[in-house]
């Protein structure tokens, strides 16, 4: 077992690793009690940014797990974050959901399609022709292009539905423009978690599903990694990278103490 004596703070993925398909996951109710319990700093971190944080505390609670809109951090709070520290009070033509718009109308963004800074992609499932052609062509004006994570799918009882980064490509291809991704594999995310709760890379820990989101870019942000066998990966799909996590785990029931 790789050494976790010293992290005293966790973040952690949430699909596949804490729930699955809506329902907790082995052991992730009581890793969650056992945190709340030690005073243990954490956050539950998603790609997804089609909900606020309290929507999502609502649905994890029908799932069978108590975490507080407060220890959930998202793609749309993180790239909310890197916005306002790039060019606060700026303005954006958003193509999202609630998530999305919300967490930059906190941070003081207004929202407008009359010649903003930036154009920003979030995930999202009533974009039409008209918002994308505007985006295009805002775009080609000189707007920069913000997309808040690379999935090019996501899940649903029904197979695989595009996702955020299939319509940056659409983007991408139309303008000769790539966006700038703020979510995962960027370390970004992680480290604007971390200032969230005031934790620091050498004492954290960073869970997660997924050898080519959640480790790479944990790895990057100098975190120690745990990859669980609870998601996508398993041995065959972690030989296909060359790099490691600090510690494979069948399931974060694994952590328990």
């Amino acid at each position: 077992m790789a050494d976790r004596s010293k992290i005293t703070t966790w973040l952690t993925d949430m699909d596949g690793v804490l729930v699955h398909e809506g329902q907790a996951l082995s052991g992730a109710a009581e890793l969650i009690k056992q945190w709340q319990d030690t005073n243990t700093p954490f956050l539950v971190l998603t790609n997804n940014s089609i909900y606020t944080p309290r929507d999502l505390s609502a649905r994890l609670r029908a799932g069978g797990l108590d975490v507080p809109e407060d220890r959930i951090w998202t793609s749309a709070l993180a790239t909310a974050a890197f916005l306002k520290s790039q060019n606060p009070s700026g303005t954006a033509f958003v193509l999202g959901e609630t998530g999305l718009t919300q967490a930059l109308h906190d941070v003081g963004y207004i929202q407008t399609d009359n010649n903003p800074d930036y154009v920003v992609l979030g995930e999202t499932r009533n974009f039409n022709f008209e918002s994308l052609t505007k985006a295009v062509r805002l775009i080609n004006a000189g707007a920069r292009f913000i997309a808040t994570n690379p999935d090019a799918t996501g899940p649903s009882a029904d197979g695989v539905l595009p996702a955020t980064g299939s319509v940056a490509a659409l983007i991408t291809k139309a303008t000769g423009k790539d966006p700038y991704i703020v979510g995962k594999p960027n370390p970004m995310m992680f480290r604007s978690a971390m200032r969230k709760i005031g934790a620091h890379s050498e004492t954290t820990g960073m869970i997660g599903d997924r050898m080519d989101t959640d480790v790479v870019a944990g790895i990057e942000a100098g975190l120690h990694t745990v990859l669980v066998l609870t998601g996508i990966a398993d041995d065959a799909e972690i030989q296909k990278y060359p790099f490691r996590p600090t510690e494979i785990l069948s399931s974060v029931a694994d952590l328990i103490k």
